[in-house]
C-alpha cells in the first residue's frame, strides 16, 4: 500500500477543531482501529490544535496513511516554555496527554508529528 496523505487547513478558532477530530475519526476507523484507539487520536489531534491557536490565522494538519501507521503534523504546535502562567500550564498539560495517549510524538520547529502504530490484529 503506498502511503495516502491528506491536508486539512482550518481557521485558526476553537469552533474548527470538530472538523479535524471528525477527519481523523473517520480515518481511523477506515484503517481498522477499536474505539479506543480511535478516542486517543481524536483527543490529540484536539489538543495538538488548541496548542496551535492563535499562532497563526490557520491551522495546517497533514494525515499520513500507512500500512502500519497513522502519522498526523499540525503546524505551531510547541512545548510550554518554562513559566508559571495558567495558558502554559494549559499548554503543558495538553501536551502530557499527547505523548500519554500517541506511540511517538516529534516536535521541530514547525510543529509536532504524533504517530500511532497500526496492530496487525486491527486489520
Amino acid at each position: 500500500m503506498k502511503k495516502d496523505t491528506i491536508n486539512i487547513t482550518i481557521p485558526s478558532k476553537p469552533d474548527y477543531i470538530s472538523v479535524v477530530r471528525l477527519t481523523s475519526s473517520a480515518i481511523a476507523s477506515n484503517m481498522g482501529l477499536n474505539i479506543e484507539e480511535i478516542e486517543d487520536i481524536k483527543v490529540s489531534i484536539a489538543e495538538a490544535c488548541i496548542n496551535a491557536i492563535d499562532k497563526s490565522n490557520q491551522i495546517n494538519v497533514q494525515f499520513e496513511i500507512e500500512k502500519d501507521k497513522l502519522i498526523m503534523k499540525v503546524d505551531n504546535v510547541y512545548q510550554a516554555k518554562d513559566d508559571d502562567t495558567n495558558q502554559n500550564k494549559e499548554l503543558e498539560l495538553g501536551i502530557l496527554i499527547i505523548k500519554s495517549l500517541m506511540d511517538k510524538v516529534n516536535f521541530s520547529e514547525k510543529g509536532v508529528e504524533m504517530i500511532k502504530y497500526i496492530e496487525d490484529g486491527n486489520k
